[in-house]
């Protein structure tokens, strides 16, 4: 049965996905007054199965990632106390930690950055206040607040005048703008050869998590082979990485690693705990940095941020919705023309 009455309704823009890139660009382009409609399956999506970190200082350090990027992290994390305040999420969280392992040089790193910590090296500790998190269910509901989400699955879609109108499992509709913000998902049919070619650039990109009702702990401990931090009433443990995996079936084996290393990270002997293992699949791009903007007339792309969704949401909500206005390009080092 079509959820829609006819005539198929028309929007602004309408945005395919409703993970932390989707939501973000829905919730700025809601900020800037437009009808903004969003398009997602429902179920757990990958933002969902995630620690939710706001981190560019660890981020950096971890992927040594170079002065050009670490820029774009800090700018995306200089988005958020506003970005937050204005949709209800909740930031929070100023303190991070680094544990042993490579601690001196992370450290290093982050002082060629000129990110904010402090290095005790007779304790092999490394601490920064420039990161923070969310909890992305909540995050999630947050973002969703005073939107049009309909849940369908988006079929194909096809030049209409001036926009473009869109084919879902739940009847069709009309926007002046389409985002696609589809995560590792196949192309859409109907989409043109620049978009089509922006998409077949994403690759997956698996990660596991583990939820705890207990809480281990008050702030972000990472260190080698795992990270333990503050999850609503209880904690995460995360995460792994594994490139070209698309199974959402958590994997036991490296679970009890992961579970193994972050009894190491906190330096407590491993007790029995209730955890709730899922995994979730983001892509990613050639170079670990998302695509926003435009790739045809009224098309725009919020595809690929690797580990960094949470993070970059703002900046890419941002991003997209002055590409709808036919603003200058803020932050060229995102734009999906570098790859095509």
């Amino acid at each position: 049965m079509p959820l829609f009455n006819s005539p198929e309704p028309s929007f602004d823009a309408v945005v395919i996905g409703a993970g932390a890139l989707g939501l973000c660009a829905a919730a700025e382009l809601k900020r800037r007054g437009r009808r903004v409609a969003v398009i997602d399956q429902g179920g757990v999506n990958a933002s969902a199965v995630a620690a939710g970190m706001i981190a560019p200082a660890m981020e950096c350090a971890i992927d040594d990632l170079s002065p050009e990027a670490a820029g774009v992290l800090r700018r995306a994390r200089a988005l958020w106390p506003a970005f937050a305040q204005a949709t209800g999420v909740r930031l929070y969280g100023d303190r991070a930690e680094w544990r042993g392992g490579n601690v001196a040089e992370l450290a290093a790193r982050m002082a060629a950055l000129g990110f904010e910590h402090h290095f005790d090296a007779a304790s092999a500790r490394l601490t920064t206040r420039e990161d923070a998190k969310v909890d992305p269910p909540r995050a999630l509901a947050a973002l969703a607040q005073g939107l049009t989400v309909i849940e369908a699955r988006a079929l194909r879609l096809a030049q209409d005048g001036p926009g473009w109108r869109v084919e879902t499992t739940a009847g069709a509709l009309h926007a002046e703008h389409v985002i696609l913000a589809t995560g590792a998902d196949p192309a859409l049919d109907g989409l043109p050869p620049e978009a089509r070619a922006a998409v077949a650039c994403i690759t997956p990109i698996r990660g596991q998590i583990g939820l705890v009702k207990e809480n281990l702990v008050d702030h972000v401990v990472r260190g080698p082979g795992a990270y333990v931090a503050p999850m609503g009433e209880g904690s995460v443990i995360g995460a792994t990485m594994e490139p070209g995996e698309r199974s959402v079936t958590p994997d036991a084996a490296r679970c009890e690693a992961m579970l193994a290393a972050a009894w190491l990270v906190l330096g407590q002997t491993p007790r029995p705990l209730i955890i709730d293992w899922r995994a979730g699949v983001r892509g990613t791009t050639p170079d670990g940095l998302p695509m926003a903007g435009q790739v045809a007339p009224g098309l725009h792309v919020a595809l690929g941020p690797r580990r960094n969704g949470w993070l970059l949401g703002p900046l890419v909500g941002a991003v997209v919705a002055d590409a709808t206005e036919g603003r200058p390009v803020a932050e060229p080092t995102l734009h999906p023309l570098r790859f095509l």
